[in-house]
């Protein structure tokens, strides 16, 4: 917990420092206030495509009023090994689907995706599968500042999960939370990028609620000018009453900007502890419309 709350007070300590900056370089950003869901933004003023994906990580940037972005994983496979038993998820696809609103509001739907789980226990022989849909997630990203340029961004991401996964694969409740992304623009084309977040999750004995916390911290960097670098430290402190854990990965992940609106990705996140999966790797595919 050490390094997560270090991790929180470091991004809060820089939010803080940042409000002055931002306001400051406001003048130079194009006014886009006027377009809506019904008026889009013209193509020559939307912002450098900005997505979710490749890494845990959200951007603190939204998606142009008037247009539409899918992002989703082509493959996802995950592997945790727990004593004697291993198991293995896969995912294919996960669509995200995304529409601006207005120029600092979008409104993200996490569509249902086929999850297949896989469970072997070597010690006693006997092995598992099963396949179904997941859970719906429903986002709505309210970017604060920092979204047609400046040296910062802040967005706040609240979002709700519906319960459409069957038994085995979700666990039938309706939960929700909200994300607080906090990127910076750093010399030498690196950005430095925070994310918090605080869930209400369904306890795993009763029908009650306890509180989940997740933190990472991101940087990357262009490679060559259409690949981007991304490496990642993340953290997840679940307060189940039954059985608190913490989990911690070290993700890499690579972009490649195909077109100014079609991205592919890949990447690798690493378990650093016995409760977070050894191993998940995926590669995925964005475009905007």
């Amino acid at each position: 917990m050490r390094v997560t709350r270090t991790i929180v007070a470091l991004g809060l300590w820089l939010a803080a420092a940042v409000p002055g900056v931002a306001l400051a370089q406001s003048a130079a950003q194009p006014d886009k206030s006027q377009y809506t869901l019904f008026n889009p933004v013209p193509d020559a003023l939307v912002r450098d495509f900005s997505t979710d994906r490749p890494p845990k990580a959200n951007s603190p940037n939204t998606i142009d009023a008037g247009h539409f972005e899918y992002e989703t994983d082509l493959v996802n496979f995950a592997r945790l090994q727990t004593g004697s038993t291993r198991t293995d998820t896969l995912l294919a696809p996960n669509p995200t689907f995304k529409l601006g609103l207005t120029n600092s509001i979008d409104l993200e739907v996490n569509a249902p995706t086929v999850v297949g789980i896989h469970t072997f226990d070597s010690t006693a022989g006997l092995s598992s599968t099963m396949w179904g849909i997941g859970d719906v997630y429903v986002r709505t990203k309210v970017n604060l500042w920092g979204n047609d340029g400046g040296q910062s961004a802040l967005a706040l991401i609240p979002y709700v999960k519906a319960p459409t996964a069957p038994a085995g694969i979700g666990n039938g409740a309706v939960e929700g939370g909200v994300i607080a992304p906090l990127s910076f623009t750093l010399p030498q084309g690196f950005t430095l990028l925070f994310n918090s977040e605080v869930d209400a999750l369904k306890n795993s004995a009763d029908d009650g609620r306890h509180t989940n916390f997740m933190n990472l911290v991101n940087v990357s960097h262009e490679l060559v000018k259409t690949v981007t670098l991304y490496v990642e430290f993340w953290s997840d402190f679940n307060n189940d009453p039954v059985q608190k854990t913490t989990q911690y990965s070290a993700d890499f992940a690579v972009t490649w900007l195909v077109r100014p609106n079609l991205q592919l990705d890949a990447g690798i996140d690493v378990g650093l502890n016995r409760v977070t999966p050894t191993v998940q790797v995926f590669a995925g595919l964005s475009q905007r419309f």
